[in-house]
């Protein structure tokens, strides 16, 4: 898959960090070590760093240009380049936010990554993968041109909090699951598009831009249409309903 585009993934900042500010209120203890996977560009290294100042963080990212943003934006921390479903850092706090649906079989690491923390394992993935937005991006991408060039747009399904907690739940450990769906007003032209475009889009635009970027172009005039009308601006702004799963499991 062709790299990410931190300055796009960082037009909403604000709601894509309010779940994983969530997620770390939900952490006990007081960790000395942190190994955050999929940290991105780095722009919530900040949100630990406020919870637990003493504590040493490593980010880790599969993305050769998030990586170079957070070390440029964030020398002080460590970042390192590696494959989430490979990557054996240990630490008192493992924790993730919206990566590890990206990982194929996310589901059977989950033990194996539990078992690199010390104190605690947490982690927060989109549930959305059935959402218009979602849908609309699977059916356009089928339609032809497209589809002899991006093939099927995969189902990256994530678990419900119920499977995550039987996954989870081992002798020695305390699991706390749950969900939250967050209805986000956004504003601007196309912010759905803009918003999916920096995520779930990003492979299937990268894609077509290779083949053509006429060809991406004309697709996202279509999927923007689509979205338009799955999503209608409003006086007030624009809703996008986002639901969120969450985990955090606890050494006893």
């Amino acid at each position: 898959m062709a790299d990410w585009d931190p300055s796009a993934y960082l037009q909403y900042t604000d709601e894509r960090s309010r779940p994983f500010t969530e997620l770390v209120a939900r952490v006990p203890g007081t960790p000395a070590t942190i190994v955050d996977l999929g940290c991105g560009p780095g722009h919530l290294t900040a949100v630990l760093r406020a919870r637990w100042p003493d504590a040493h963080v490593t980010g880790v990212d599969a993305s050769p240009a998030m990586i170079e943003r957070a070390r440029a934006a964030d020398p002080g921390t460590e970042y390192v380049l590696g494959d989430l479903s490979t990557d054996d850092h240990t630490a008192d706090l493992v924790i993730s936010n919206a990566a590890l649906q990206w990982v194929p079989g996310h589901r059977d690491l989950l033990t194996t990554l539990a078992d690199r923390a010390a104190q605690t394992f947490a982690f927060q993935v989109p549930g959305n993968h059935d959402a218009p937005s979602h849908v609309l991006l699977r059916e356009v991408a089928a339609r032809d041109p497209y589809a002899g060039v991006v093939g099927p747009v995969e189902r990256r399904a994530t678990a419900d909090p119920a499977e995550y907690l039987d996954r989870l739940a081992r002798p020695g450990w305390t699991v706390d699951t749950w969900e939250t769906t967050y209805t986000h007003l956004l504003h601007g032209p196309d912010p759905v598009l803009r918003w999916i475009s920096a995520t779930g889009a990003q492979p299937t635009l990268r894609a077509l831009e290779v083949m053509d970027p006429a060809l991406r172009a004309r697709f996202e005039d279509e999927f923007g249409a689509a979205l338009r009308e799955a999503y209608p601006e409003h006086s007030y702004g624009t809703p996008l309903t986002f639901r969120r799963v969450f985990a955090v499991a606890t050494r006893a």
